[in-house]
């Protein structure tokens, strides 16, 4: 992956995050009548600047791509003129400074649901949800799973692709809960049940899901490559339709063979024997190194497809609703990842789910990267997820962060008065020292999954 593309990737997606974000809060302080002074994307030096608009708001680009605000006329910044004291934020009472707070989360949310909404009503080719032969001795051998069994149905909640069995396992799994599969085995109905109870998320370079035995059934199809453009397989001068014969003189019997020798060699010079129309030749390169999602660790990736033989296409599935269902699912996936995030964190907060699954800004725009590379649809759902993260990290109760300003406004709803000035000032100190500590931990966990040990 080119390093130009990832940090566009990731600039782009912050940009869009940021502008739909601060769009909110613009939009809802204009309703209520405040004054709108600055809307800034990024932090810093400005880039450009432009006032136009009823009130000359000044629209800027700023050199710090790693958020932005809306100023809007306060007295707590500066003294307002007498003829504009009712268009100042601090002269709205406490339901619409809510509303105006509150508005850049649910902005971010609604976001998602838009994108989620689009995703569903164009279709997305996905893996249908075959299970691979558990391992013996794994929980999903021990519960009669076998390999290629379809599964219809978690807890009588039907599914349709594997990437949505995935995510129900593991709501379920981060709750300790049991799952009860229905799958469908040679032309029968059959049933096994999951008791996710001893589950862990520990940030280590394992697969949760995978531990117990639940993996993708992947055919076995020959190693012959479809080349992504631009990738690290093009320019070593890889070709589509080459087939590798062996990596590192260790010879590979299919596709999944190479994919697994390709993983175990990020930033590694690597030689691959190759057969490119009857000649064998050699070729040498070295796999970019990327974090899986769901492992967390650093594996090792060349940009390459494998191209499909004829009836591979029955091991997919195009996932497609119309708009209403669509509407409603997209709806209940930002629901659902939402309540999930906060599952997690919670057990994070309380020791039971590892720090380490903590991510910054290094491992977003690596992910941002890789799904610019796969492809629109890849992207936008990146985009969908982050905005529901940054949604809920600007509603956590810090002060500093927009959930810190509901907080004392919920305060004062409750005792009829603003809290003292010193005691937000004092919130803010606090919140910032949080949010700083935070942060190194989500870029200390991003180096240490770059630097192997």
């Amino acid at each position: 992956m080119h390093l130009i593309q990832t940090v566009l990737a990731f600039v782009v997606a912050l940009g869009v995050l940021v502008v739909v974000h601060e769009l909110g809060h613009f939009l809802v302080a204009r309703a209520c009548g405040v004054k709108v002074l600055r809307f800034s994307v990024g932090f810093g030096k400005a880039l450009y600047t432009r006032r136009f608009g009823r009130d000359a708001t000044e629209w800027s680009v700023a050199a710090v791509p790693l958020g932005g605000y809306v100023k809007m006329l306060d007295e707590r910044e500066g003294p307002v003129a007498p003829e504009e004291l009712h268009r100042a934020f601090t002269r709205k009472n406490v339901w619409q400074r809510v509303a105006i707070v509150a508005a850049g989360p649910l902005a971010n949310f609604l976001f998602a649901i838009l994108v989620y909404w689009a995703l569903f009503m164009h279709g997305v080719p996905e893996a249908k949800p075959m299970l691979a032969a558990p391992a013996a001795g794994s929980p999903a051998a021990a519960a009669g799973l076998h390999g290629r069994d379809v599964v219809h149905s978690v807890n009588d909640e039907a599914v349709q692709s594997w990437q949505d069995l995935r995510w129900r396992l593991l709501k379920l799994a981060v709750d300790g809960k049991t799952a009860r599969l229905e799958v469908a085995r040679e032309g029968r109905t059959a049933e096994a049940t999951l008791d996710f109870s001893a589950f862990e998320v520990d940030g280590r370079n394992e697969d949760p899901l995978a531990k117990f035995g639940l993996s993708l059934f992947r055919p076995d199809f020959p190693a012959v490559l479809d080349v992504l453009p631009g990738s690290v397989a093009e320019r070593a001068g890889l070709r589509s339709g080459d087939r590798v014969l062996a990596v590192d003189g260790e010879g590979v019997a299919n596709w999944e063979a190479f994919v697994q020798q390709v993983r175990k060699r990020p930033g590694r010079d690597t030689s691959l024997d190759i057969e490119r129309d009857g000649v064998k030749l050699a070729v040498r390169l070295r796999p970019e190194s990327v974090r899986d999602e769901a492992t967390q660790a650093s594996i090792g990736r060349i940009g390459a497809a494998p191209r499909m033989p004829p009836g591979a296409e029955e091991e997919f599935a195009l996932v497609r609703y119309g708009p209403v269902a669509a509407l409603g699912l997209a709806a209940s996936r930002t629901w659902d990842t939402t309540t999930f995030s906060l599952r997690v964190l919670g057990k994070m907060i309380t020791g039971q789910v590892s720090p380490r699954n903590l991510s910054g800004p290094i491992a977003i725009a690596g992910y941002a990267g890789q799904s610019a590379q796969l492809g629109f649809a890849a992207y936008v759902s990146f985009l969908a997820l982050i905005s529901i993260s940054l949604g809920l990290l600007n509603l956590l109760p810090v002060p500093v962060l927009d959930g810190g300003h509901l907080m004392y406004y919920a305060i004062e709803i409750v005792k009829g008065s603003p809290l003292p000035e010193q005691a937000m000032e004092f919130g803010q100190r606090l919140g910032l020292a949080l949010l700083i500590g935070l942060m190194a931990l989500a870029f200390y966990n991003d180096i240490n999954h770059l630097i192997p040990g």
